[in-house]
């Protein structure tokens, strides 16, 4: 590689500190940039790491709030459940400093990179060099094994357990596989360019070696122009109540915890996933006025009946009974979707498309919001005809993350 060609890796912090180490004897001559590099960091066994630089589509990691909940929703998905595999307070608190160190880089749209021993694996799996950050964000939660496990308090913190916090109950017509429910910690990972989010997972997924591993991963997508309410893959517009929570008043009304929780809780969110298997030749079959009366809804509008605009008042009195928006109105609560269709291929069992949504709602208190819209839903949700539950998790997102902190000091040391 030409000396310009390898000089375009390094930053310009680097550049300086070669220029001062050639000022003190040490030569930057055949062995070319290479060799500075061995004497900045050591010969084959540092890091050499970009500085971090701030991209035009960055999201900053850190903030009151952890990125990735009221972020306006991102076009790609990745959310992760892990299982940890030590019970070692001082392993775990090494991961998260070393995921929140990841994630903070990443964000930046900086990526780390080994140089000096070719016989090791790279630091960074480098699919995401060149690339911009995408507004990529990485969202973390605990779930309920993460404070006890088998009856047992894992890290001493049981006691700072947030108070909503617990598994999702079974529901009517749930058929949840064991692999795709709960997990210790959760990472949502979302971005406009989906390498740049699988990047970000991998390597999550990468540095735990030894510390966790992989329950269940999911991916999923959405589109749709800015400002407008995406779709999912029964055709209709999906999210459209999340219009009436934009505004602070209404963030602290819905999503995040305050008063009542954990210290390290509050300013943070439970995130309810559930993931939904769509049967889409079923519905395919089905007429057009079937799949309006079972959302409630215009399908090219996604006006609700008797109204001419998408996001007009609901009249429950002008609904099916049974339709989706009716239950959901009905139950008088409010939460704040970020769902995402996913698909996986073929069922091998049926042949049918693998393909559904990747629900995700964010609120301050699942036991009075999210919960009884779930039962009521799974109780007589027209849409139940046409879908089946096969995931399903609730985890605990701290509040954001301080510059010089890492993803849950205040619960670890506090």
């Amino acid at each position: 590689m030409k000396e310009s060609e390898e000089s375009k890796k390094y930053s310009r912090r680097d550049m300086l500190k070669m220029s001062l180490l050639t000022g003190a004897g040490v030569a930057v001559s055949a062995s070319g940039i290479g060799g500075a590099v061995a004497a900045m960091g050591g010969l084959g066994s540092k890091k050499a790491t970009a500085e971090p630089h701030e991209d035009d589509d960055a999201i900053s990691f850190y903030g009151k709030h952890q990125a990735g909940i009221i972020t306006p929703q991102q076009t790609y998905l990745y959310v992760a459940s892990f299982t940890l595999l030590t019970d070692d307070k001082k392993a775990v608190i090494s991961l998260f400093k070393k995921w929140t160190e990841m994630a903070a880089a990443m964000s930046a749209g900086s990526v780390n990179e080994t140089y000096g021993n070719d016989w090791l694996p790279p630091s960074d799996t480098g699919e995401a060099v060149d690339l911009s950050a995408a507004r990529l964000t990485m969202t973390f939660g605990f779930g309920p094994t993460f404070f006890e496990k088998n009856g047992k308090d894992r890290f001493g913190i049981a006691s700072k357990k947030p108070k909503h916090l617990q598994d999702i109950p079974p529901m009517p017509r749930d058929d949840l596989q064991e692999p795709f429910v709960g997990g210790d910690v959760c990472i949502q990972v979302c971005a406009d360019d989906q390498q740049v989010a699988f990047h970000a997972i991998r390597n999550f997924i990468k540095s735990s070696v030894g510390k966790a591993e992989l329950k269940w991963m999911q991916s999923g997508f959405i589109s749709g122009k800015d400002g407008m309410t995406p779709r999912n893959l029964f055709g209709f517009k999906d999210g459209t109540a999340n219009a009436a929570s934009t505004n602070t008043r209404a963030h602290d009304q819905i999503i995040w915890a305050n008063q009542g929780e954990p210290d390290w809780m509050q300013g943070g969110s439970y995130m309810a996933c559930r993931k939904i298997k769509m049967f889409l030749e079923v519905w395919d079959r089905s007429s057009l006025k079937d799949q309006e009366d079972t959302f409630g809804r215009k399908k090219d509008s996604g006006a609700p009946y008797g109204k001419a605009k998408e996001h007009d008042k609901v009249n429950l009195s002008q609904l099916p009974k049974t339709s989706h928006t009716a239950i959901a109105k009905g139950s008088g609560q409010q939460i704040y979707r970020r769902a995402y269709s996913y698909t996986d291929g073929v069922d091998t069992k049926t042949g049918y498309v693998d393909a559904g949504l990747m629900f995700i709602a964010y609120q301050k208190n699942p036991t009075q919001q999210f919960l009884p819209m779930l039962l009521m839903l799974s109780k007589q949700d027209k849409l139940n005809e046409y879908t089946k539950h096969i995931g399903s998790a609730m985890f605990a997102c701290p509040k954001g993350i301080k510059k010089g902190s890492y993803i849950g000091k205040e619960l670890l040391e506090a």
